[in-house]
């Protein structure tokens, strides 16, 4: 198979990755919903709206033309908003041949569906012969854009599949890992941006460390306690797309997350905050899902639901972390499992 990628989509995550597959020296086309952004990235030479100050090879194209970008391709890369995966894959599914991989960058659910997105691949893709990998774990755009070391993985049913991804990806300065579970790292890519919500809220809240690892770690309890009981191998949550992404996510600058949040602490309403960081906020939308999925599969999931609360019924930050701090009496490893 050529060692052709399409990327669709052209936010930063999407940007990076075309440009570490395209230093590679592959052939790399991006696909934009809107041709203005893809002429304005072509004559700059610069995501100027969602990745500025990385400087874009002449080998790299932007295009609105889907067909033109996927024709040829033996990997496509998604990375557009959870939401946007299901339109954007029906519209893809007739330019794509047999045998080529998908390889999705997003990190949520389907909201009206709870559906975690290789679901949706393989409603939609039915009979098609096509593989799907998910590329999950701690990393900014605005790193890998830059060649700053990362490790991250990839999981797929396939293992040749996935170890088909590890090459394509894999640079001196970006590590692939490879995993079967792919309900796991799907898992622990959505939900640890619910928690960086919650890291943000303490934080403009004024709270300190001791708040946020608080929140990290039974953060990461109650994520783990969910993808078990979806039938997610625990040990993924302490890999890469569990930890490794709640730590990033949690703490970084980058974060979108936790930016909204931040704003939120500090007072804004939702839609404030969101006007402010400006870009796609997935753990707003990945909240009410796991809140669903939670009460689904019996799971209790205490900040989540405070988090869950604070977004769509107005409940005061302050108060959502007092509401925990309240909570009961509990021996940490028996609440570490249900």
């Amino acid at each position: 198979m050529e060692r052709k990628v399409a990327v669709l989509g052209a936010g930063s995550w999407a940007t990076a990755l075309a440009v570490l597959l395209a230093n590679k020296g592959l052939r790399v086309n991006v696909w934009s919903r809107r041709v203005q952004l893809a002429e304005e990235i072509n004559h700059y030479r610069e995501n100027q709206r969602y990745l500025p100050g990385v400087i874009l090879s002449e080998a790299l194209k932007f295009t609105a033309d889907m067909k033109e970008v996927l024709a040829g391709a033996g990997y496509i890369v998604f990375s557009v908003p959870s939401f946007a995966f299901r339109s954007v894959l029906r519209e893809a599914l007739p330019h794509l041949t047999a045998g080529s991989v998908i390889i999705n960058g997003a990190k949520g659910f389907e909201l009206d569906t709870l559906l975690r997105l290789s679901e949706v691949f393989y409603q939609e893709a039915g009979s098609k012969k096509l593989e799907y990998v998910v590329l999950s774990g701690p990393s900014h755009a605005e790193e890998v854009s830059r060649g700053i070391p990362t490790a991250v993985v990839c999981a797929g049913y396939s293992e040749e599949s996935a170890a088909a991804v590890q090459d394509v990806f894999m640079t001196e300065n970006f590590r692939v890992y490879s995993s079967p579970d792919v309900k796991g790292v799907e898992l622990g890519g959505a939900l640890k941006n619910i928690i960086a919500l919650g890291t943000g809220i303490s934080e403009g809240l004024g709270f300190g460390d001791n708040t946020t690892a608080a929140l990290m770690t039974r953060g990461l309890a109650e994520i783990t306690r969910l993808g078990v009981a979806m039938g997610a191998n625990p040990s993924t949550f302490a890999g890469l797309a569990g930890v490794g992404d709640l730590i990033v996510t949690c703490t970084s600058r980058h974060s979108r997350n936790r930016r909204a949040g931040i704003e939120i602490g500090k007072g804004k309403s939702l839609q404030e905050a969101l006007a402010i960081v400006n870009m796609v906020v997935e753990g707003v939308r990945t909240t009410s899902a796991a809140r669903s999925l939670a009460e689904l599969h019996g799971v209790e999931m205490p900040i989540t639901e405070q988090i869950y609360l604070v977004l769509y019924n107005n409940l005061p930050p302050r108060e959502a972390v007092f509401n925990l701090m309240r909570r009961d009496r509990r021996n940490e490893l028996e609440s570490n499992l249900g």
